[in-house]
């Protein structure tokens, strides 16, 4: 096992909220060392997530501690000159700078890959937007809710009828996907720069990464195809892909597309042998022309057990489903913690969510706990060739903190 694919690979973190930050993070995971730069005094804005109106309430600052585990932090001013200057001696370098700020603050504060770029040749400038960098809404902020969620098309699709409400994201459901988007892009532009030598400029943005989570649909409006009416759970089209509520309230999705060979085993595994050869829904064709009742049938079965027993049921019997899981199943979820896909804080006993990727004979760093607010300042700016009296006089005039 090595050290990590990126062990060496110095990264700046110049970002927030939350798809480029958790970017950096994949890249920690990998062993880069990734250099959180955060202005003086509150920080980065993320570090307040928890303390918005709804959202859980903890001791622990279960937002930062995801975003910004193994990054070491340093406390910049931008917007004085001599934080400037730290800044370019640290870029000059370092490997990757990932920013989301935009781009009329990436111009004043002298960040933009122009500014940059010609610092070091071997730079890779890692660029993520809400709507592209080009076009009336290049300088438009926004989050993975409207620019991710709603733009797409997303929070109208996933509504059971056309007379429901918009359903709502949820806190980084598009930001993470779109992180591992710009992750790709570095990773890419890593690979290009081992065989030109040059760094490069890579971008991504919100907007085009939920056209590409909608896509399949999307590209169906784009070829002018014929929509079918959008209808609710109880009227859906075909009874053996929809979800069921089980006796104790959790529910169940059924996704058998192989349906001619699994219906005899869906039967059986219901107890509803009878259902097998019934003349109602003996052919597909006969079970998708009277989906609705089939489904009043199946909604009668699945509601006289729990959940538990369902799974006992249907589970090693070629059938394809799923639970329609919880927040509370996450803690103890076996698959999970045995897939590292949950694993531990060093030192602690604290799960955390794992970066979604592992590369064979390639070691993970162990998740280390986020740092306060300037803590590697010091560290840093000596890596960097700073003095101790130079350091000092930095602090005095308020460019780190």
């Amino acid at each position: 096992m090595d050290d990590g694919i990126f062990k060496g690979l110095k990264v700046l973190d110049c970002a927030s909220f939350i798809a480029a930050p958790a970017a950096a993070t994949v890249l920690s995971d990998f062993g880069a060392d990734v250099i959180k730069i955060e202005p003086p005094g509150a920080g980065d804005p993320y570090r307040n997530l928890p303390n918005l109106p709804g959202y859980p309430r903890s001791e622990h600052n279960y937002a930062w501690m995801l975003e910004a585990r193994n990054k070491r932090s340093l406390a910049l001013d931008l917007a004085k000159p001599e934080g400037k200057e730290v800044l370019r001696r640290l870029v000059a370098e370092a490997d990757v700078f990932i920013t989301n700020f935009p781009p009329p603050v990436r111009a004043r504060l002298g960040i933009t890959y122009a500014d940059l770029a010609p610092l070091n040749e071997r730079l890779i400038y890692a660029s993520f937007t809400g709507y592209g960098e080009r076009g009336e809404e290049a300088d438009k902020p926004g989050f993975d809710s409207n620019a991710w969620w709603a733009r797409s098309g997303l929070m109208d699709l996933v509504r059971a009828d056309e007379d429901s409400t918009p359903a709502r994201s949820v806190a980084g459901m598009g930001d993470h996907p779109c992180a591992m988007a710009l992750y790709g892009a570095i990773v890419t532009a890593l690979y290009k720069r081992e065989r030109s030598g040059k760094g490069s400029e890579v971008k991504s943005n919100l907007m085009a990464n939920g056209i590409w989570s909608s896509s399949v649909l999307a590209q169906a409006k784009l070829v002018g195809a014929e929509f079918q009416e959008r209808r609710p759970r109880e009227r859906a089209l075909n009874a053996v892909a929809n979800h069921y509520r089980c006796r104790d309230g959790r529910w169940l999705i059924l996704s058998l597309l192989n349906e001619e060979k699994q219906w005899p085993a869906l039967t059986r595994c219901l107890g509803r042998e009878d259902l097998t050869d019934d003349p109602r829904f003996a052919t597909k064709p006969d079970r998708h022309a009277r989906s609705i009742e089939l489904i009043a049938i199946f909604d009668e079965i699945f509601a006289t057990r729990d959940l538990a027993d369902w799974r006992k049921a249907l589970d090693g019997n070629g059938l394809v489903f799923g639970v329609v899981g919880i927040l509370d199943d996450i803690p103890g979820d076996r698959q999970m913690i045995e897939n590292e896909v949950l694993v531990p804080f060093e030192n602690t006993t604290m799960l955390t969510v794992n970066s979604p990727i592992w590369v064979e004979g390639s070691a993970k760093t162990r998740p280390r706990l986020p740092p306060a607010l300037g803590e590697h300042s010091d560290e840093v700016l000596r890596s960097a060739g700073y003095d101790d009296t130079a350091i000092k006089a930095l602090r005095a005039s308020g460019a780190i903190g």
